[in-house]
């Protein structure tokens, strides 16, 4: 136990701040404390992570992992990550940071760990292991698969060094509306609401080619929107005993409407509406509707945690009611 310097009293209330309340933030942070499987995940990055042997001790690995996960949850970049820290007691509290005795870990720092986790591909691993954490915790995967992709949107513009858009980014379109930037393919479970596969690709792939990936082979129900309509055999490749219950196109070649099919997909969207919940949690309460990096691979790197990071939000309830008083 270290002793506490006054930084890290005051940081913590210790008398300092008699009507001071918990806020949303305090709330969040003090859940993600408790339910994040912190040595699990630190133990798919650690064989990567440096020893600081001959050198200077790098920063600790799960502080590092709690600054990245604070750099999701509120949508800051690399610098703005590290002045939030020292702008707020509650997100110094929860990275373990007394300024009393040492600095934050600068944006330099953060960068190196976003590309640590890059080059090793440890984003995916990050999202496997949630994955297998949440099924030995009791949320296991059911035999129904709901699939959907969505457009995160990346700069149009040319007005950059190269003078160009970034060539692994395309352009697709989605009604009467252009689109340009990538595609996260999920696979979520029609039961528990939560992606258990993902898949990131260019904007202008359709959404069918990412459907086998998405599938786990045990669905006995596939759902999804009317753009897997008529793929019967690729979720056969995957899946041979799953039932195609995405939805059907109800308008006809002529114009009309077939009300027995609009009547058909508003009863398999019930279910289907679940994956529209992590979108939720990922574009519209994380921020992560446009990409901040160039090239798909940086990008998917924040995709997996991100994701993950939903998986385990919206388990918060669960998840909580498992931790020993």
């Amino acid at each position: 136990m270290r002793q506490k310097t006054l930084a890290m009293a005051a940081d913590q209330g210790a008398g300092f701040e008699q009507y001071r309340r918990p806020t949303k933030r305090d709330v969040f942070l003090e859940t993600m404390e408790k339910i994040v499987p912190w040595s699990h995940l630190c133990e798919v990055v650690k064989p990567y992570y440096p020893k600081g042997v001959g050198g200077r001790p790098p920063v600790g690995l799960e502080r590092m992992l709690r600054m990245y996960f604070v750099q999701h949850w509120f949508n800051l970049a690399d610098v703005a990550c590290e002045e939030a820290l020292l702008d707020s007691t509650a997100l110094r509290r929860f990275v373990g940071v007394d300024l009393g005795r040492e600095r934050v870990p600068d944006g330099t720092t953060l960068l190196k760990f976003r590309r640590l986790l890059e080059h090793n591909e440890l984003g995916e691993q990050l999202f496997a292991k949630v994955g297998e954490i949440l099924q030995g915790r009791g949320l296991k995967i059911g035999t129904g698969t709901i699939v959907d992709a969505t457009i995160i949107g990346a700069p149009s513009s040319t007005k950059n060094k190269e003078e160009a858009r970034d060539p692994e980014m395309h352009q697709t379109r989605k009604g009467k509306q252009w689109y340009f930037g990538m595609k996260i393919h999920i696979g979520v479970d029609s039961q528990t609401g939560l992606t258990h596969s993902a898949v990131v690709t260019a904007a202008n792939v359709h959404d069918k080619h990412a459907l086998p990936d998405l599938l786990h082979g045990d669905e006995q129900r596939v759902y999804g929107d009317s753009a897997y309509a008529s793929q019967k055999d690729l979720i056969a490749s995957k899946a041979p005993k799953a039932k195609d219950f995405t939805n059907e196109r109800v308008r006809n070649r002529s114009g009309e409407i077939d009300e027995v099919k609009r009547s058909k997909n508003r009863n398999k969207s019930k279910i289907r509406a679940r994956v529209e919940h992590v979108f939720a949690v990922v574009k519209r309460l994380w921020g992560f509707g446009k990409v901040r990096y160039r090239g798909l691979t940086k990008n998917a790197t924040r995709a997996f945690p991100v994701l993950a990071l939903a998986n385990i939000y919206m388990s918060r309830s669960r998840l909580m009611a498992q931790v020993r008083p």
